[in-house]
């Protein structure tokens, strides 16, 4: 099977992918789901399920078909193709699944990458309190200045810094990616970008705990669109039907008198 099999016309050149992380809250994951209803996107490829721990359920508004562990989404005048993953990859599998996806990205004719992780909230400083979104430039990435993502360089969103040292007592060669609690495979992601990479790429981190992640996920989605340049400030923002219960029902108000 090919990195990514078509299910319906699949043009990625000129666009702007966004990736979400399996990490903490599945925040990521919430945000993009907004995406791809927010803005009507559909399932455009199956990404290699072989990859990932296997995981089937049934899709959207009752769509023909199932949802796989990982899908391209996309539209056709909609500047941005959104990948959706529901699992993360097989422990042996991790780093065979990022050197095909990173060879996917260089190959598909993307203008940019955006990639979304949530990080553990118990890990951050106290000046990382102000705001709960970051940002974080892998080392070989080109310049974002005159790149799809060159709001980056002009929205308040600050640059990630660790408050947990990856080799505690270690002095000089800190590794150019910081270490990420809670974020899956950004970090290793991240790090396996080659000197060679062409494709201005960046990440977007939302600290988070597990819960009732909604207002983390659309912070995210929102910081995202904005980036991205995709949704005007006056478009609301649809979840999809698939949260129906998922963080509970409301408490029967009759309770409190």
């Amino acid at each position: 099977m090919e990195f990514a099999s078509p299910v319906s016309k699949l043009d990625l050149a000129g666009k702007i992918l966004i990736v979400p992380i399996v990490s903490t809250a599945n925040v990521s994951q919430l945000a993009v789901d907004l995406l791809i209803v927010s803005l009507g996107l559909t399932r455009q490829a199956i990404i290699d399920p072989g990859y990932f721990i296997p995981v089937v359920g049934g899709r959207e508004d009752d769509e023909v078909g199932v949802t796989t562990p990982a899908e391209l989404y996309g539209k056709e005048g909609v500047p941005v193709i959104v990948v959706q993953h529901r699992s993360p990859p097989l422990k042996a599998k991790k780093q065979d699944y990022i050197d095909h996806f990173l060879r996917f990205i260089q190959e598909c004719g993307v203008t940019a990458v955006l990639f979304l992780a949530g990080v553990d909230l118990s890990n951050r400083t106290d000046d990382q309190m102000l705001t709960p979104t970051y940002q974080l430039q892998p080392p070989n990435t080109p310049p974002l200045t005159s790149s799809p993502l060159h709001s980056l360089s002009t929205l308040p969103i600050p640059v990630y810094r660790s408050a947990v040292p990856q080799k505690p007592g270690a002095v000089g060669n800190e590794d150019p990616v910081p270490f990420i609690p809670g974020a899956g495979l950004t970090r290793r992601l991240l790090s396996s970008i080659p000197k060679s990479w062409s494709i201005p790429t960046a990440a977007l981190l939302r600290f988070a705990l597990d819960g009732d992640n909604r207002d983390d996920a659309l912070s995210l989605a929102a910081a995202t669109a904005e980036v991205v340049g995709v949704l005007p400030s006056n478009v609301e923002w649809k979840q999809p039907k698939s949260w129906t219960g998922l963080f509970g029902t409301p408490h029967d108000q009759t309770l409190y008198g």
